[in-house]
């Protein structure tokens, strides 16, 4: 049986940016968590950062792919950087993929972290644009297939494939 890593938010746990959760109602991954298939995890608050905290978005909307290379940061509106959170909760995410043989990963769209569609623009005025986080992005460097919670679909496709 393939586990598969979620983002802790999308299960209800309360460890969001604004203290709450985004709770996902999809059947599909009601019964993985049924099935004992699921790894909640959220990356900020592995990599330190508490709850709640201040929003943090990529500058210049760069994408994780550009924070792991050192080329972006991840900073709060008024200017904190808190990249190196960012990175240690990735490399954390990493290492419980690994532990647990995890192929697949669901997490919360529009994230820092874990956005694998979109990520906001760096400017803290609600604009996203394209890119993944800074946890998706190392993530897929590593043969992990990530999908946004609006791409469950997609990932038990993906389950099939691997379990087929």
């Amino acid at each position: 049986m393939h586990r598969i890593l979620v983002s802790a938010c999308l299960l209800g746990r309360p460890v969001r940016f604004d203290g709450r959760a985004k709770t996902s109602d999809d059947e599909l991954l009601a019964r993985w968590r049924a099935e004992g298939r699921l790894v909640p995890f959220c990356p900020e608050v592995e990599g330190g950062l508490p709850v709640p905290r201040p929003p943090a978005e990529i500058e210049g909307g760069a994408g994780g792919t550009a924070v792991l290379a050192g080329e972006a940061r991840v900073l709060t509106a008024d200017g904190t950087d808190v990249t190196a959170a960012f990175l240690a909760g990735a490399h954390a995410a990493l290492k419980a993929a690994q532990e647990n043989d995890i192929r697949i990963a669901i997490l919360k769209e529009g994230s820092p972290s874990c956005g694998s569609l979109r990520i906001y623009d760096g400017r803290f005025r609600g604009v996203s644009v394209s890119g993944s986080g800074v946890t998706t992005a190392l993530l897929e460097s590593h043969g992990i297939t990530v999908y946004g919670e609006d791409r469950i679909s997609d990932a038990a496709r993906h389950l099939e494939r691997l379990e087929g």
